[in-house]
């Protein structure tokens, strides 16, 4: 690994661990344009390396952004290495192969399906192995500073898109846990499946990158001052650049699947993310905060919930509603455990799909929501951010990645804005003396209850009882 202590980065972070005991450093990015200017001007500062690892990436303005702050960044000398999963990513092989023209850049796609032929036949013929996927992100630039949470590159991670806001979150980590990091990075670049784009990429054509860029230069340069100049007026920028917002010092370790257990039978010893997250979550002695968009926790959950509450352990899910869920399937899956999570004693909540301006704090942002956060609070005093659902696709099937964060600074603060979140923004979800659900919320000051699946149409409805056929294990 590269010596990058010389770097404008490394003598900021050195400066930082001098003065916190060796301790890293964190900052929570809850807003997209916070957590886009970030990775645009920790680009801009980049120096030696650029690591980025991402499930997906869309043909959008955030890819477009995105590619440009990279190019930008080759062209002063930083080595780039650009780590893709196939299976979602929108962005067209050639633009990925453009990419790979340049010196300092090399984009590897994790567990390609075959270009010949015609892809979803392709997807289905090899569906035991398509099946695994590389769900990881993070963003790290001159082995310094990472960026690490749920946020994929699409325009409705950012702040973006006109008709939705998703609610994520993703850290700022700088100091030894960026090490650790860059070290996961590398397992996962080192790995028989990561496959250089050339490789395997179909319709290579004879296109310059240099003619290509010149081509686009004029539109792309257009969105880019536009979008960068909108993350550069965030308040999070301006003061943590400018040292105005401190950093909160911890210790953490990143937790990790191996890469491997893409390619071995789905068993608990390759589990290694969820074994160690499990392992946190029965130590609490208090209170558990869970916040997943996708909730399928099957018996062996509902087991859990049982033995943490048995225990005096408040347990708190927080997790998309039918109306809220980008994926009606994943919902059908939740939805029938429903009254055992309540029935084991855990607090159920569920995100109202119209509370958009709510979560964003833009009074001009889109009414309609998403969650897409995956954040564990352990009794006020740890954190877990990362790429882990907590459905049986992410802990069985796929490989995921994300830090365990110590310190009850951190941990209870973000406890703290999730209730205040809560009262406004969510639905809590009991069940009645009559053995049926309801939906309980303040809104605009007055307490509504719902007896059905709130904000939904039929349709929507019918959709999610006919998707009860896919099994959990898919999910």
């Amino acid at each position: 690994m590269t010596n990058t202590a010389d770097t404008s980065l490394g003598r900021d972070v050195a400066r930082w661990l001098h003065e916190h005991n060796g301790l890293s450093g964190f900052y929570p990015l809850s807003q997209g344009m916070d957590a886009l200017g970030v990775r645009l001007r920790l680009a801009e500062r980049a120096e030696s390396s650029i690591d980025l690892q991402y499930f997906l990436m869309k043909n959008d303005t955030a890819g477009a952004v995105l590619i440009k702050s990279l190019l930008k960044a080759a062209d002063r000398g930083v080595r780039v290495r650009f780590l893709l999963d196939d299976i979602f990513t929108k962005t067209p092989d050639r633009t990925l192969l453009l990419l790979n023209q340049h010196e300092y850049i090399e984009v590897r796609v994790f567990n390609p399906i075959s270009r010949s032929g015609i892809w979803g036949l392709n997807f289905l013929t090899s569906f035991k192995q398509a099946n695994r996927r590389m769900h990881n992100k993070s963003f790290t630039v001159d082995n310094q500073v990472s960026v690490v949470g749920g946020r994929n590159i699409a325009d409705e991670y950012f702040q973006l898109k006109d008709d939705n806001v998703f609610a994520d979150f993703d850290v700022l980590a700088v100091g030894p846990i960026a090490d650790e990091i860059s070290k996961s990075f590398d397992r996962y670049w080192n790995h028989s499946h990561a496959l250089p784009i050339d490789y395997f990429a179909s319709n290579k054509k004879n296109e310059e990158l240099e003619t290509v860029r010149a081509e686009s230069a004029e539109g792309l340069n257009a969105v880019y001052d536009l979008v960068y100049r909108r993350a550069f007026e965030s308040h999070l920028l301006q003061d943590l650049f400018a040292g105005r917002q401190p950093l909160i010092p911890a210790d953490a370790r990143v937790l990790s699947d191996s890469p491997d257990k893409l390619i071995n039978e789905i068993s608990d010893e390759h589990m290694q993310l969820a074994n160690d997250l499990r392992e946190v979550l029965l130590s609490a002695e208090e209170e558990v905060i869970v916040i997943t968009p996708y909730y399928v926790p099957r018996d062996d959950g509902i087991q859990l919930l049982r033995n943490l509450t048995d225990r005096g352990i408040r347990v708190v899910i927080i997790t998309n509603s039918l109306a809220s869920n980008n994926h009606v399937a994943v919902h059908s899956g939740y939805a029938k455990y429903r009254k055992d999570i309540i029935g084991a004693g855990a607090e159920l909540f569920e995100i109202r799909a119209n509370a958009g301006r709510e979560l964003s704090d833009r009074k001009d942002d889109p009414e309609s929501l998403t969650l897409h956060t995956k954040l564990f609070l352990f009794d006020r005093r740890y954190l877990f951010v990362g790429s882990l659902n907590l459905d049986p696709r992410s802990v069985e099937i796929n490989a995921e990645m994300g830090l365990l964060i110590d310190s009850a600074e951190f941990a209870g603060a973000m406890a703290v804005a999730v209730e205040e979140r809560l009262a406004v923004a969510a639905y809590k979800v009991v069940e009645n003396e009559r053995g049926k659900l309801e939906w309980h919320a303040m809104i605009d000051g007055e307490e509504i209850i719902e007896t059905k699946e709130p904000l939904t149409s039929w349709w929507r409805r019918f959709k999610a009882w006919f998707m009860k056929i896919v099994p959990d294990s898919q999910l």
